[in-house]
């Protein structure tokens, strides 16, 4: 069955779905919002239609024999428990390889996440993919479960889980110590964030993701590669306050907004994905991390 596309949504359903992932409204708001829009029978429908499909998205299956993948175990820097990553690589490498840090959007360690991880594997680089849900029993292989268990972490602990995700890709031996970080929605703030915190950060590419203050900005020492959708009023509101503090504090950047897209365009797993969009900011990303990271 051929699956719609973002244009082919009421843009207020969209908007209505966008509140929705983001926890900004419960799944009753959504489905009272979209039956103002199309009748109380479409919403459910409409809800269903916008949900991902991980098996049909999958472009790297697990048992690719280019790569190696794996789940690890890590600590929590905390004591915030026994942290899990999913760890992707080359099968075959010469050499140390550049590392990447994957931070997934606001639902974990989701297999749409360990595919991107397998994907950088495949341009020869080593993934790691951590699931910050981990403290509460890991990515529970629904969305809306990982949705509801997310607001319930400690984002002070987490964040510093996702420092020590990076430590850990610098100090493997079978990499080359510079260290990369590409994360969606949830996971490019995350990005942001570790830009302002780790000056030996070898460079950083968010996806649509919220931005640090002008304070912490003043504090980057990482080239970003930003990518954001044209259609995406939320998380868009922040750019030019951050781009003014890049520029000026002398931050290397570019940023690239992508017209007449959805925030998270670069989801293949749902309707909001945008192939040209996504494949052309995908390019980018791999040769921005080629030219940081394997130099």
């Amino acid at each position: 069955m051929t699956r719609k596309a973002a244009n082919d949504f009421d843009p207020e359903v969209l908007k209505l779905f966008d509140l929705y992932v983001h926890g900004l409204t419960s799944r009753r708001g959504f489905l009272d919002g979209v039956a103002k829009i199309a009748g109380s029978v479409a919403a459910a429908g409409l809800l269903e239609a916008l949900s991902p499909r991980f098996a049909e998205a999958e472009q790297v299956p697990k048992d690719d024999p280019r790569i190696t993948a794996s789940y690890l175990n890590y600590p929590s820097p905390d004591g915030y428990g026994s942290l899990r990553g999913y760890l992707a690589k080359p099968a075959h490498a010469d050499g140390k390889l550049p590392t990447v840090l994957v931070v997934h959007e606001n639902r974990g360690l989701n297999p749409h996440i360990e595919d991107i991880s397998r994907r950088l594997a495949l341009d020869h680089f080593i993934a790691l993919a951590p699931d910050a849900l981990s403290p509460l029993g890991g990515y529970p292989g629904d969305e809306d479960k990982a949705r509801e268990l997310f607001p319930k972490l400690d984002q002070a602990k987490t964040r510093n889980d996702f420092i020590a995700a990076t430590q850990l890709l610098k100090s493997l031996p079978e990499g080359n110590g510079k260290v990369g970080v590409v994360g969606f929605c949830y996971g490019g703030g995350i990005a942001n964030f570790l830009a302002t915190q780790l000056p030996d950060l070898a460079a950083a590419a968010p996806f649509y993701g919220a931005q640090p203050t002008a304070e912490d900005t003043a504090k980057i020492k990482a080239p970003l590669l930003i990518h954001y959708a044209g259609v995406d009023d939320r998380i868009n509101a922040g750019w030019p306050a951050f781009e003014a503090a890049l520029k000026a504090n002398g931050v290397t950047y570019q940023a690239y907004i992508y017209p007449g897209v959805q925030h998270g365009f670069n989801n293949d797993t749902t309707p909001r994905y945008d192939e040209a969009a996504a494949k052309l900011a995908w390019r980018r990303t791999i040769e921005f991390f080629n030219a940081h990271l394997s130099t």
